[in-house]
């Protein structure tokens, strides 16, 4: 049985996982193999553990044993391996380290060992590994610390070796690997430098996956995927790969969404229910099986949920977690390394609540891990 986590009191150094304000901020759990989950050790952990004792977190990126987050003060932090210079400053570490000294960052974005963060100015900064050119600056050499990408943006999304990224005036934009067509630009040629996806000024959201695939909602509420489809993960009925933007049926409901666990897809619409498609092995879809669907099925009867995250290593190891509109944090999918933070390793094919509180605000998802913010 999972353990289940019931509210009570903290203990004095705020380590306990109670309902008290003493566990606010941010918890790890998973594959700690590089230091990615920022507790200082290369442990893995089944339930959540608190990194550190601040409660000033703001924002959270994982992916491929890569972690980042802001502060509420602006400033940026990363941890985890180090292999291609992408946590921002050449050094590698199993605690959170800050980049620099700036105040003014306001998101991040954890790619496959290279990464983005978006300035309060709406300016959009890369680093890393740059084999394709995914850090969009022109070249395919490795940055070892933000370099500036042309531009005023408002939103970027990074895969392997891609990337999506909607600027302020709404226009669609993408550059790196394009294998399977991902980024949208009706071939599979690879670019260095951001090239826009047709002419519209209405890209409201974008995520891009580790196998290829994008998917992205307007502002008039439709939903558009493009590239890797062999498993349905673009939910248009078939498994044909498509190098531009295809529509999702006809609905104007689409709230928000993820590139879902590898190779499928998650989102949620403005009812407030949740839906999911693609590869179903492991019950990464949370359907109750391990069936896999080119078009979205809905995850159960609830109206409840608000954001949902997907996370996983390759096409057997794909997790998913969400957060309902009550502040409870629920996971499924697969679990070797207690990446669903269930107290255990067993694989589950419906959401199961990650302990009892009710205060969890953002959850990401990496590789094998997952980072966490609690209000």
């Amino acid at each position: 049985m999972p353990t289940i986590f019931t509210r009570g009191a903290a203990s004095a150094r705020g380590f306990g996982f109670g309902g008290g304000p003493s566990n606010a901020g941010l918890w790890a759990w998973g594959a700690g193999r590089y230091g990615q989950l920022g507790l200082g050790n290369i442990t893995n952990y089944s339930s959540p553990k608190q990194v550190g004792l601040l409660t000033t977190w703001s924002a959270v990126s994982s992916k491929r044993f890569l972690s980042l987050a802001v502060k509420t003060d602006g400033t940026l932090w990363s941890w985890g391996r180090n292999t291609n210079n992408q946590l921002g400053d050449g050094t590698t570490r199993s605690s959170p380290a800050q980049i620099g000294a700036l105040t003014t960052w306001s998101t991040v974005t954890a790619g496959w060992y290279f990464a983005f963060a978006i300035k309060t100015d709406n300016s959009l900064w890369a680093w890393g590994k740059n084999g394709y050119g995914q850090l969009g600056l022109g070249d395919v050499t490795q940055r070892t610390s933000p370099v500036q990408v042309s531009g005023a943006w408002s939103t970027v999304a990074a895969g392997y070796g891609s990337t999506l990224a909607i600027k302020t005036d709404g226009t669609l934009w993408a550059w790196g690997n394009s294998n399977f067509g991902q980024l949208g630009l009706g071939n599979t040629t690879s670019y260095s430098l951001p090239k826009q996806v047709g002419a519209l000024t209405t890209w409201s959201k974008v995520e891009t996956s580790y196998n290829s695939h994008t998917i992205a909602i307007k502002t008039d509420g439709t939903l558009w995927s493009w590239g890797n489809n062999t498993f349905g993960q673009l939910g248009l009925g078939n498994t044909t790969n498509y190098n531009s933007p295809k529509q999702v049926g006809a609905l104007t409901t689409w709230a928000t969404m993820a590139k879902g666990p590898t190779t499928c897809s998650l989102a949620i619409k403005t009812d407030g229910t949740l839906w999911s498609w693609g590869q179903g092995i492991n019950g990464k879809l949370g359907l109750g099986n391990t069936t896999n669907y080119s078009s979205p099925k809905q995850v159960g009867a609830l109206t409840a949920w608000a954001t949902v995250a997907g996370g996983g290593l390759s096409d057997f190891y794909g997790f998913s977690l969400a957060i309902k509109t009550n502040g409870t944090l629920w996971s499924w999918g697969q679990s070797a390394v207690g990446q669903l933070g269930l107290g255990n390793t067993t694989s589950y094919s419906s959401p199961k609540q990650v302990g009892a509180l009710t205060a969890w605000s953002k959850v990401a998802a990496g590789s094998e891990s997952v980072l966490a913010i609690i209000t």
